[in-house]
């Protein structure tokens, strides 16, 4: 992969370039045989995309017949947008990669590199891709490439498909590469927080992207059943969209400055994605998978404790290519903002697991900053829960709003709120807030007396991260005989001697 930092000529110069579409002719990587059923009788292709078919099978059987399912060699294959495609890899098909062709698809994308034995990975995501490329009569993106559907119908009749990856919206109604490129220019130009200007509508965006995914699902079921597949036969998987920026760059004890980093944009507007967009976009991923019968994987937690300017980061930053466009144009920075090659390796292990797991939907995340992803069942709007207090009647909160290393834990009036909302980790006994993956209920110091005031903290999976639930009492594994307590409303959460009163019982 190709590790290069930003070259920034102006503030001025750089804005202006960063007018970028932010969204895989198609890689074919060996991989194991699997046997099948009999397919059932396939709808005939076009003349055209038959020509298409049956030189493929003859690269790969030495002859152009379309086998009985039990007799071909296995595939996957990922379709969508950039999101999958490899864009942020660095590391680009060179026929993806021209003027007249920006798919960047890379050999480093997830679907080359799961754990999911297969003969064969195809890649025909292509950067910027929206619903309208993918779906049944929909258009080509360029010149040279096929509907992505009817890539999916060739492959289907020359491979036993095991699995069928989805990753788009990002590009219907959202449009969230045009809304980050405003977001980082009005920070670079001094104009002003993109939040008020996009906020209003965000939920309006997804109501309007929903049902065009539910579609292309259905879509993709067809071109499946036309290539004599029952829905049996495979799994068809949507997957979401990670937060790639945060606004706790500044616990990184590394963190390099917003431009050297690339992770330009104002503090609230990084919070705001992370906290609202993100998650209200995920929403709408999972309700139209859920919708439309698809497994769903949602990973939009997975790159928490990864992002732009943090450590171990799992996305490329501002990222503006002068060398290959110059004068700038609409392509200088399409890079930006999308995964890298340890981003699409995360996919890749989220994946496998998913597949492995006979789950219908999973959530995946790196649950203890370990570098490696924990699949767990369900939707991470399932998993987290609000800690109230039996006395109080408030729940236990993260001051201000903030996920910030050292931020104190109150008890506060019930809201709602993300910074309210806890998931109990329970193979590694970590309380994690709901604002980030990557921060855990921590006692500081590992002081364990009577009167710590309990923080949040990069999790880590340490002793004083890890706590047990004795009836409706939290207590410190390292001292059970000290319960979580909230002594009146507004206060800390605190260490005190467990006693048994409703000041300490969580419900």
């Amino acid at each position: 992969m190709a590790r290069t930092t930003p070259r920034l000529r102006s503030t001025f110069a750089a804005a202006a370039a960063i007018a970028a579409a932010l969204g895989g002719v198609t890689a074919i990587t060996p991989m194991a045989h699997a046997a099948g059923s009999a397919a059932a009788a396939a709808t005939p292709l076009s003349p055209e995309l038959e020509a298409i078919r049956a030189a493929e099978a003859t690269k790969i059987y030495g002859d152009p017949a379309v086998r009985p399912l039990a007799d071909r060699k296995t595939g996957l294959i990922s379709l969508g947008d950039s999101e999958i495609s490899g864009e942020g890899t660095g590391n680009y098909d060179p026929a993806t990669n021209t003027s007249a062709n920006q798919c960047h698809r890379s050999p480093d994308s997830a679907i080359h590199r799961t754990g999911i034995p297969a003969d064969f990975t195809f890649n025909v995501a292509c950067s910027g891709g929206y619903t309208g490329n993918i779906r049944i009569g929909g258009s080509k993106q360029y010149a040279d490439e096929l509907i992505q559907s009817d890539s999916l119908a060739i492959k289907a009749r020359n491979t036993k498909i095991k699995m069928v990856l989805l990753v788009a919206g990002a590009n219907d109604d959202l449009q969230f590469g045009p809304v980050m490129t405003d977001c980082v220019s009005r920070w670079m130009l001094s104009q002003g927080t993109c939040e008020p200007k996009y906020g209003p509508g965000w939920q309006a965006r997804v109501d309007g992207l929903r049902p065009k995914v539910e579609a292309t699902v259905a879509d993709l079921k067809t071109v499946m059943r036309d290539a004599g597949y029952a829905d049996a036969d495979y799994k068809l998987v949507v997957m979401g969209y990670p937060s790639p920026i945060g606004p706790d760059f500044n616990d990184n004890p590394n963190f390099p400055g917003k431009l050297p980093g690339g992770c330009a944009g104002y503090d609230s507007d990084a919070a705001w994605g992370r906290n609202y967009a993100v998650p209200t976009f995920e929403k709408g991923m999972r309700a139209a998978a859920l919708a439309s019968g698809a497994y769903y994987l949602d990973d939009s937690r997975l790159f928490n404790g990864h992002e732009v300017c943090m450590e171990d980061t799992w996305a490329r930053g501002l990222y503006l290519d002068l060398g290959d466009h110059f004068p700038w144009d609409e392509n200088t920075a399409r890079q930006s903002f999308h995964p890298n090659y340890r981003g699409h390796g995360a996919f890749a292990s989220c994946l496998t697991q998913l597949y492995d797991s006979g789950l219908r939907e999973g959530s995946c995340a790196d649950p203890a900053s370990t570098g490696t992803p924990v699949l767990q069942a369900g939707a991470w709007d399932d998993l987290y829960k609000p800690l109230k207090n039996e006395a109080t009647g408030n729940c236990a909160d993260t001051t201000a709003g903030s996920s910030a290393n050292g931020t104190a834990v109150l008890g506060w009036d019930c809201h709602g709120g993300r910074n309210q909302g806890w998931w109990y980790d329970a193979t590694r006994k970590g309380i994690h807030v709901e604002l980030t993956q990557d921060r855990c209920l921590d006692v500081p110091g590992a002081n364990y007396g009577a009167g710590t005031g309990l923080i949040i903290w990069n999790c880590h999976g340490g002793a004083n991260q890890q706590f047990v639930r004795n009836g409706s009492t939290i207590r410190p594994q390292a001292a059970p005989g000290m319960c979580l307590t909230v002594g009146a409303a507004h206060e800390a959460v605190r260490l005190q001697t467990c006693n048994g009163s409703a000041n300490q019982r969580f419900i």
